[in-house]
């Protein structure tokens, strides 16, 4: 399974251009990804235009330290949980407020909550 459909793809390259003209841009996260068997989650939000590899978002390693920061797709596409399970999409996430309320809510409960 791809972890990124054609469409998100798109939004998220589109939210990365928009990101470099704006500052102030907070987008909605555009997909989900998480690990069935070991609690990483990932909340996209954009795509580098000029490193179609380098996504940006929350990421949280299942630690307690969620994080915004960047993330190689390549690299989620071979991570494994402590089952051997691979990083999955939740085909059911729609989000509902921008990433910097997803963050400040992830620090306060240690983890990125949806």
């Amino acid at each position: 399974m791809n972890l990124i459909t054609e469409t998100q793809r798109a939004q998220l390259l589109a939210n990365g251009r928009q990101s470099l003209d704006n500052d102030d841009f907070d987008p909605p996260p555009v997909v989900k990804l998480f690990t069935p068997d070991s609690g990483a989650t990932w909340l996209l939000t954009e795509i580098d235009p000029d490193d179609h590899d380098h996504a940006f978002g929350l990421c949280d390693l299942g630690q307690g330290f969620p994080e915004l920061g960047y993330v190689s797709l390549a690299e989620l596409q071979s991570v494994r949980g402590r089952l051997g399970l691979p990083v999955e999409r939740d085909m059911h996430f729609t989000a509902s407020k921008p990433i910097s309320a997803y963050a400040r809510e992830a620090r306060l409960a240690e983890r990125i909550v949806t």
